[in-house]
């Protein structure tokens, strides 16, 4: 599995970007996807993340309302919409693959990371 990220870049509060993931290799090893950050000083955190069969999302609290994850089309692309950007999510964004169907958010693949700055 393959994941390359997208879509970073430095913009001003209130603000949006949108992240871009592709995936590759066999999809029953991917059935969940989702992105996670990291940023000095803190814990890394899962900002969201999408179960590729039911469709069903999830998101950390400080995102809800804000962000929106989604599949394109083919279903090898993912998306982080986020809008209201504020300075706390300044992090670098890595998409992220689970080969578990639970779509706990315990990650088996990383990309690279993309990194997004909020001032």
């Amino acid at each position: 599995v393959q994941l390359v990220e997208s879509g970073g870049d430095s913009v001003q509060a209130g603000g949006s970007l949108r992240l871009s993931c592709v995936a590759s290799g066999p999809p029953h090893l991917r059935p969940c996807l989702g992105w996670f950050r990291l940023s000095p000083g803190k814990e890394g955190e899962g900002v969201a993340r999408i179960d590729t069969i039911s469709g069903a999302t999830y998101y950390t609290d400080s995102v809800k309302g804000r962000f929106t994850i989604s599949q394109g089309n083919p279903k090898n692309n993912l998306y982080l919409q986020m809008n209201s950007l504020k300075p706390e999510d300044t992090a670098m964004y890595y998409c992220a693959a689970e080969w578990s169907t639970h779509c706990s958010g315990r990650y088996n693949y990383w990309g690279r990371g993309t990194q997004v700055t909020v001032s």
